[in-house]
């Protein structure tokens, strides 16, 4: 008998561990799934927060990388900033492709205007192809456009990239 009530307890908190997904959201999982939700905050140039059905979540930019802010990386501002016209404000479409590490739904997003937001970054000469966890073509022949014509980040000619830039720079404490 005794056996039997902790394998109900063990299936029960199997089941339920099954249905919590990152950031707390209720148990909805976002990723492989698509909806519109509302830009409320931009945190870099391929980070920002979208609210959906009252909830927050943290939505990283799928296949791109794009100059830190936080730790100064020259275009880190302007990334955040070329982010934030295309889409602040705005209802946008999510397409959720997997959480991160840090709980943020890697996805593609689409604007009002029907442009695909990580590929615009890109055409801005804000962000590089995240090659380390992008093998998407398009997103490749974007940035070799881009470089090639010396659009935005591309005008200096020793742009280093973000995962570089945090490779050099000493850990930042914990808040």
């Amino acid at each position: 008998m005794r056996l039997g009530k902790v394998s109900l307890l063990l299936l029960l908190l199997t089941l339920q561990a099954c249905f919590i997904q990152p950031g707390g959201n209720k148990g909805i999982n976002y990723s492989n799934l698509v909806f519109t939700a509302k830009v409320i905050r931009i945190l870099d140039g391929d980070t920002m927060e979208v609210l959906y059905q009252d909830f927050p979540i943290k939505i990283r930019l799928a296949h791109i990388d794009c100059p830190e802010k936080r730790r100064s990386q020259p275009y880190g501002q302007k990334a955040k900033k070329a982010l934030s016209d295309l889409c602040f404000g705005q209802l946008v479409e999510i397409q959720g492709q997997k959480y991160d590490r840090y709980k943020r739904l890697i996805a593609v997003v689409i604007n009002h205007k029907k442009q695909i937001i990580n590929q615009e970054m890109l055409k801005l000469g804000m962000a590089w192809h995240f090659k380390k966890y992008s093998t998407d073509l398009l997103y490749a022949r974007l940035e070799i456009t881009v470089r090639k014509n010396k659009v935005g980040l591309w005008q200096d000619s020793s742009a280093i990239a973000p995962w570089e830039w945090r490779k050099s720079k000493a850990p930042l404490p914990r808040k």
